[in-house]
């Protein structure tokens, strides 16, 4: 088992990750009859889609012996309705300080692109990606 979810009342939710015990609580957003003091299921969709990007860049760069210091990301998610679901995930993404060339900036960009959570979200949601 990855982790175990509770629902605690009030639309809100507790999530162990059971290897580390680390709790996220979920709270479901004011444009769907939530208070929004949380990240909703889909928040951390959206924000697991740049979580994963860094990951594997961050990979990538230890395997390439290239340096990786810093990196941010922005994170929009756009939800649709009729169903609602997540429409668009638009993530602007900080690579400054990191000095690499051109060539080099685009691999580990393209590794990036490629993570698991992009895989799994490609064709079922937009992905707009911005690097600076």
């Amino acid at each position: 088992m990855t982790s175990k979810v509770s629902y605690l009342g009030n639309l809100r939710t507790s999530c162990t990750h059971l290897a580390s015990n680390t709790v996220i609580i979920t709270d479901a957003p004011v444009d769907n009859h939530g208070k929004g003091e949380a990240f909703s299921p889909t928040d951390l969709v959206a924000t697991s889609l740049a979580s994963c990007v860094m990951t594997i860049m961050g990979i990538y760069c230890q395997e390439h012996k290239i340096d990786f210091i810093f990196c941010e990301a922005s994170v929009l998610k756009i939800m649709a309705s009729s169903p609602r679901r997540i429409e668009k995930v638009r993530i602007e993404m900080d690579l400054s300080g990191n000095n690499w060339e051109e060539k080099t900036k685009s691999k580990v960009i393209a590794a990036g692109k490629a993570c698991p959570v992009a895989k799994t979200l490609d064709g079922n949601v937009e992905l707009e990606f911005i690097f600076k």
